[in-house]
């Protein structure tokens, strides 16, 4: 379409008066409603994050799998009026969560497996620190405010968080690490991998799930000292285990394969390319990089990237989420002879990078 003509269609979609007749016009109400509806879930966006906190905080997904229950027989158990307790069950409703039948409200498909994904509910606790850091987003992108988030995860920052920082992430990130490493192993084969080092890979959750597919393979894992006291048994017998940053000095050799699993998006372009470079020396010719985190969708946005996981990234102040492109880009000016784009299932989930040597 012509550029001038767009701008004239564009400027005519603004038009109040156009906008009632095509919401009259039987040829473009559908649209007209569609779109709406769409703008209003726009609008309404962070009342439904609430509401969805609400009914984590509360529990009341848990409460209500087993049997449904009106709002003034659960209301007693959540500690709040039957009214609130009506609002807020609705409101789950209405975000498919809960459904609502002649005994009182159930919790949904939706719900049930919402509560149960390892990691998630916890996630959804966290972003009030979040949703504190985007209080006033124009600010935050000036950057012209001080991210609390940026304090949340300290030692992204290579500058070692005591016992008590590195415990708190390490649990958040390994609950929540169970898809990703499920999502990561669906796509790869491993099969001719002999040895393979986790970078970064805190308590060893990802390579458990290696150690699983893969009970022959030999497994090392490579974090900060603090980090690996919270490895436990029996895994800990499978690993072996290397305590320090890899922000400095070569990686350990003898590996065939190399894995960052959600480490890149967490640091800026020269610290990855810098450890893309280490892992390369690291690695014996045709050895791979195997990288596996949330991405963005390059020429194509998607909302889980663009929208949440870059954000979330920026309020963190070290890294940024990427497309799978970009990595890839840093992994040849790495000097990587070949990569490749898997084709992820699940991209909100995870995209998986491989770098040949």
């Amino acid at each position: 379409m012509m550029p001038r003509l767009r701008a004239r269609l564009l400027r005519r979609a603004a038009s109040p008066a156009f906008q009632t007749w095509a919401a009259r016009f039987p040829l473009t109400r559908g649209r007209v409603r569609r779109e709406g509806e769409a703008m209003f879930d726009l609008v309404s966006g962070f009342v439904q994050t609430q509401m969805l906190r609400a009914l984590i905080e509360l529990d009341v997904l848990n409460y209500l799998i087993d049997a449904p229950r009106t709002a003034t027989e659960l209301a007693p158990d959540v500690s709040l009026t039957p009214d609130r307790a009506e609002l807020v069950f609705r409101a789950g409703v209405a975000m498919g969560l809960l459904s609502l039948g002649r005994r009182g409200y159930r919790t949904t498909l939706r719900g049930a497996a919402l509560a149960g994904v390892p990691g998630l509910p916890d996630m959804i606790r966290h972003h009030e620190v979040l949703y504190r850091d985007l209080s006033d987003p124009v600010a935050f992108l000036r950057d012209e405010t001080d991210p609390e988030l940026a304090r949340f995860w300290p030692y992204v920052f290579g500058g070692g968080a005591g016992a008590e920082e590195a415990a708190r992430y390490s649990r958040l990130m390994a609950e929540s690490q169970d898809m990703v490493a499920a999502e990561t192993l669906d796509q790869l084969d491993l099969s001719g991998v002999e040895r393979l080092l986790d970078v970064g890979g805190g308590t060893g959750r990802f390579l458990s799930h290696v150690h699983t597919r893969y009970p022959n393979l030999q497994l090392t894992l490579m974090d900060l000292p603090e980090v690996l006291a919270g490895v436990t048994d029996p895994l800990r017998e499978a690993l072996d285990l290397v305590g320090r940053s890899f922000r400095n000095g070569p990686l350990p050799e003898g590996h065939d394969a190399i894995t960052l699993i959600r480490v890149c998006y967490d640091h800026a372009d020269e610290t990855v390319l810098d450890l893309m470079q280490r892992i390369r020396a690291a690695l014996p010719e045709g050895g791979r990089l195997i990288v596996s985190e949330p991405m963005t969708g390059g020429d194509r946005p998607t909302r889980p990237g663009d929208v949440y996981f870059a954000l979330y990234c920026a309020a963190m102040g070290t890294g940024r989420a990427r497309s799978p492109e970009q990595i890839a880009a840093l992994m040849r000016q790495a000097g990587f002879v070949k990569t490749e784009c898997l084709k992820p299932r699940r991209a909100f989930v995870t995209s998986v990078v491989v770098g040949i040597r």
